[in-house]
C-alpha cells in the first residue's frame, strides 16, 4: 500500500525487532495523526508501551528508536521526543503528496486491502419471520449487517450475506390459520382468528389475492390440508415482500436458509443422534436435555420437549453447524437485544460438537427510537401500527436512513432524529457529506479533464496537508472497521473528510486563473478527495450525488 502511515508502522516494528528483539504481532505498534498540528504530522506511543517490558524509561526507548529511524527513513524529515515518551514525525512533503496519484489512478479500488487474509466469513443479519413487514430494528440491523459486509469485502475477506429464514415454527402455523380465517370470512363463515394469530391488513390482503386466483375452492376442502396451502402461500408472499424491501433498501443477500429446508434435509436429527453419542445429552421429566452447563452456558438447555416437539435451540444449532460445515471459520450474527442471553448456550453448542466457540461473534442491535421536535414517534401515521422500513425510506430517503442507522454504534440505543434526517441543510451530517461530493464534481465540470502531475510542491497549506493525511488513512479506516466491525467509523471518517473539504473551499481558491500552476496542484487534490469520499459513502451504502 502506498501509505506513508503504513511504511512508518513497518520501519518502527523493524527497529523494535532490531534494537529489542520484540516481534509485533500487528497490536503493538499504533500511530496517530495528533489533533495538534504542531505535535507532527503523525505520532506513535510505542516508547511507553515498551517500557515495562524493557524496565527502562520512555524517554531512552523513543530516544533510540528516533536515532534508528533517521539513520533508515528517508522520508521523515524529523523527529520530536515529547512529554512521557510521545515518539512525534514530521513527514516530507514529497511523502504526503505521493498517494495523489495512486488515488486517482485506482479510482473505485482505493483502500481495498487484504487484511483479512481471505478468511471465511459468513453474516448472518435481519432474519426477520416471514409473518410481517419490516421495522425500525430489523432495518437497523439491515443497514449495519450490509455495511459491515461491504467493508470486510473491500478488506479481503471472503464474506456471504445470508438470511435465515424461520419458516417451520408456530408463527408459520398461526400465519396460515390467519389466512384461512380471513379467506373464510370473505365467504361469510364465522370463522376466527386463533388467539396468538396476525390481524394486520396484509393478511387480510393475502387472502383477497387467493380468491381473486382461486375463488372459493378452497371452501369446501379439508381445513388442515387448506391450511398447509395457504402457510406456503402466506410465507412467499411475506417472504417475497421482506426481499424487495430490502433491494430497495440496497441490502440484498447471496444466500436464504429456511429453517423448514434444515429439518427435511435431516440436519436435526443428525445432530440430536451425535450429541447422544458423544454424551452431551440426557433425559429428565420426559425430556432430552443437552449438558450445555459443561460448557459455559448457566445451566442445561432442553433439546426435545416431552410432547416430542423440539425446542429453538435445536434447529438453530443444526444451522449453525451447518455454516461451519460449508467451510466458514468466522459466523457473525446480528441479534436484537432480546436475544443476549441465547449466546451462551449456542456457545456452548458449538464448543461441545467440536467447533471453536469464538467462531461465533455475535454483535448485538440495541432499540432505536424514532424522535420529532423532541417527541417519541411510535406509530404510523398511514395505519395506526408501528412505522415500517418503507414509510421510513418514503419520508426521509434511503440514504439519510442508512446513514443514521450506522453512524452509531450498534450497542448503544439510538434516537433517530427524524427532523434532522429530513434537513436539506448542513446540520444533517449526511447531506453535509454528499453535499462536498457535488461540490467537488461543480469544480471539476467546470474545468474540463485534470492532468495528473509528477510534482505537488505548491500543496503546503496547513488545509491541504490535513487533507492528504486524512486521504492516506483511508485504507487503514476500512481494514480497522473490517476487524472490529465498527461501521460508525467509517462514518467517522466521512464526516472528518468532508469537514476538511469544506474548511478548505472556504479558505483557499482551488481554481485560481491567476496561478494556473497552483490550480492545477489543487485540481487533483480534490479529486482525490472526491474518489475517496465517493467511495467511504458507498461502503455505508449512501449514494455520491454529483448534483445537490
Amino acid at each position: 500500500m502506498n501509505q506513508v502511515d503504513q511504511q512508518l508502522i513497518c520501519d518502527i516494528q523493524k527497529v523494535i525487532k532490531n534494537l529489542y528483539n520484540i516481534d509485533d504481532d500487528g497490536k503493538l505498534v499504533m500511530i496517530e495523526i495528533p489533533k495538534d498540528n504542531k505535535n507532527g504530522d503523525y505520532s506513535t506511543n510505542i516508547a511507553m508501551r515498551l517500557c515495562k517490558p524493557l524496565k527502562s524509561k520512555p524517554a531512552d526507548i523513543a530516544g533510540a528508536i528516533k536515532e534508528s529511524l533517521l539513520k533508515e527513513c528517508d522520508y521523515i524529515e524529523s523527529i520530536d521526543v515529547a512529554g512521557p515518551g510521545f515518539i512525534n514525525f514530521h513527514i516530507k512533503h514529497d511523502s504526503l503528496t505521493s498517494n495523489l496519484n495512486t488515488i486517482i489512478t485506482l479510482g473505485d479500488d482505493y483502500g481495498k486491502n487484504e487484511s483479512g487474509q481471505g478468511e471465511k466469513v459468513l453474516v448472518e443479519y435481519v432474519s426477520a419471520n416471514p409473518t410481517g413487514i419490516l421495522h425500525l430494528g430489523h432495518a437497523r440491523g439491515a443497514a449495519w449487517g450490509d455495511s459491515v459486509c461491504r467493508i470486510m469485502k473491500k478488506s479481503g475477506y471472503d464474506v456471504l450475506r445470508e438470511y435465515y429464514v424461520n419458516d417451520a415454527g408456530a408463527q408459520i402455523d398461526h400465519l396460515g390459520q390467519s389466512i384461512y380465517a380471513r379467506y373464510m370470512q370473505q365467504f361469510g363463515y364465522d370463522e376466527a382468528l386463533p388467539e396468538d394469530g396476525y390481524y394486520g391488513q396484509d393478511v387480510i390482503n393475502i387472502a383477497l389475492d387467493i380468491i381473486r386466483e382461486h375463488g372459493d375452492s378452497y371452501v369446501k376442502q379439508d381445513k388442515n390440508e387448506v391450511i398447509e396451502v395457504f402457510k406456503q402461500v402466506g410465507k412467499e408472499h411475506e417472504l417475497n415482500r421482506i426481499k424487495n424491501d430490502l433491494h430497495h433498501f440496497g441490502c440484498d443477500f447471496d444466500s436464504w436458509v429456511s429453517e423448514k429446508s434444515i429439518l427435511e434435509a435431516g440436519r436435526v436429527q443428525q445432530v440430536i443422534d451425535k450429541m447422544v453419542e458423544m454424551n452431551l445429552t440426557y433425559e429428565a421429566d420426559g425430556a432430552l436435555w443437552f449438558k450445555s452447563s459443561q460448557y459455559g452456558d448457566d445451566k442445561d438447555r432442553v433439546l426435545k420437549k416431552s410432547d416430542g416437539y423440539y425446542t429453538y435451540l435445536t434447529p438453530d444449532v443444526a444451522y449453525h453447524l451447518y455454516k461451519f460445515q460449508r467451510g466458514y471459520t468466522t459466523l457473525v450474527n446480528l441479534w436484537g437485544a432480546d436475544h443476549h442471553g441465547y449466546i451462551p448456550r449456542m456457545k456452548a453448542a458449538i464448543t461441545a460438537m467440536g467447533y471453536p466457540g469464538d467462531g461465533l461473534q455475535v454483535d448485538i442491535i440495541q432499540m432505536v427510537r424514532l424522535v420529532e421536535n423532541g417527541v417519541e414517534v411510535k406509530m404510523s401515521k398511514r395505519s395506526g401500527n408501528a412505522v415500517t422500513l418503507n414509510e421510513l425510506c418514503d419520508d426521509i430517503g434511503v440514504d439519510s436512513a442508512r446513514y443514521f442507522f450506522v453512524s452509531r454504534a450498534l450497542d448503544t440505543h439510538l434516537d433517530f432524529d427524524l427532523q434532522l434526517a429530513r434537513k436539506q441543510s448542513n446540520e444533517n451530517p449526511v447531506y453535509y457529506a454528499q453535499y462536498a461530493h457535488a461540490r467537488i464534481c461543480s469544480i471539476l465540470n467546470s474545468v474540463g479533464d485534470v492532468e495528473l502531475l509528477d510534482n505537488y510542491d505548491l500543496l503546503t497549506n496547513q488545509k491541504e496537508i490535513d487533507l492528504m493525511k486524512h486521504l492516506n488513512d483511508f485504507t487503514n479506516t476500512v481494514a480497522d472497521c473490517a476487524k472490529s466491525r465498527l461501521v460508525n467509523k467509517m462514518c467517522n471518517y466521512i464526516q472528518k473528510l468532508a469537514t476538511l473539504f469544506h474548511s478548505y473551499y472556504n479558505d483557499c481558491k482551488i481554481v485560481d486563473k491567476d496561478n494556473w500552476e497552483l490550480s492545477r496542484q489543487r485540481l487533483v487534490l480534490i479529486k482525490a478527495v472526491k474518489v475517496t469520499l465517493k467511495d467511504a459513502l458507498d461502503l455505508v451504502g449512501v449514494s455520491a450525488p454529483e448534483k445537490m
